[in-house]
């Protein structure tokens, strides 16, 4: 097993999250959500309709809803249910897989990561804030070998959403993703250490994904927990989800219309 590190890339070999157009007009969006709880409320408000027959065929667990709104093709992938445990398919195992498959299907213009997450109250985090991601890395993949350790936290960048922000007036910050509700001491550190404002389970697989079919990507997030708050993330979340699903449900009808037939040039 040969553990070089190959040779670095060029910048202009590095992967990034964008259009093959950078100035084509966004006609469709993919959102991808880990919960059933995060999307139902999106799919009543926006009246999308489960696909039928499914664009994403078994065994694939992930289900899919389509319609439109203010003129934009709207395509909602949520991960499913676990056949063995009866809870949703949450990680970066799921999300890649759905994120994939619906990139595949939908060949959308742009993709959301959408849903729920832990918010760190050192970077203004406070419960029921919505943000967007700036950039998005993985804080549980320590490989303490050279070339494999920046592969670990493979660090990606958001399509820039500055007008988006400011119009909406919506916080911003890094997103970090990993496969625990809980960290170590050296998740911690790694997530202090990238000032990340946000902690969730998904969202950086979802950025790999999108680097493979070059789509543009940003996340946006309602926080039901304080990660540096001193409570536990799981009491927080539990008591949070529900109002954090509306507030999603509030703002991404607006983050839609927002970006529907503008070009990425103008986020």
């Amino acid at each position: 097993l040969n553990l070089e590190p190959p040779p670095p890339l060029h910048r202009s070999q590095v992967p990034t999250i964008s259009m093959a157009e950078s100035n084509g007009i966004i006609k469709s969006a993919l959102l991808v959500f880990a919960m059933e709880a995060e999307a139902t409320p999106l799919i009543n408000k926006l009246g999308l309709k489960k696909d039928d027959p499914a664009v994403i065929p078994p065994p694939a667990p992930c289900v899919t809803y389509s319609g439109e709104y203010e003129g934009l093709k709207v395509h909602v992938v949520w991960n499913g249910r676990c056949v063995v445990h009866g809870v949703d398919n949450v990680g970066t195992v799921p999300a890649a897989l759905s994120s994939y498959l619906a990139m595949q299907a939908f060949r959308p213009d742009i993709v959301i990561s959408a849903g729920t997450a832990g918010g760190f109250k050192s970077q203004g985090a406070s419960i029921g804030d919505i943000f967007i991601s700036t950039s998005l890395i993985n804080h549980d993949r320590r490989i303490p070998i050279p070339g494999f350790d920046t592969y670990g936290i493979g660090r990606l960048e958001s399509v820039p959403t500055t007008a988006l922000r400011s119009a909406l007036g919506l916080k911003s910050g890094v997103v970090t993703s990993g496969n625990s509700l809980d960290y170590t001491e050296r998740c911690m550190e790694i997530m202090t250490s990238s000032q990340a404002a946000v902690k969730e389970m998904e969202a950086a697989a979802i950025a790999w994904t999108c680097s493979l079919f070059e789509r543009p990507l940003f996340c946006v997030k309602a926080i039901t927990d304080i990660v540096d708050g001193g409570r536990p993330s799981q009491e927080e979340f539990l008591e949070n989800l529900h109002t954090a699903a509306q507030a999603l449900q509030g703002t991404l009808p607006r983050v839609l219309g927002f970006i529907a037939g503008k070009s990425l040039a103008q986020l």
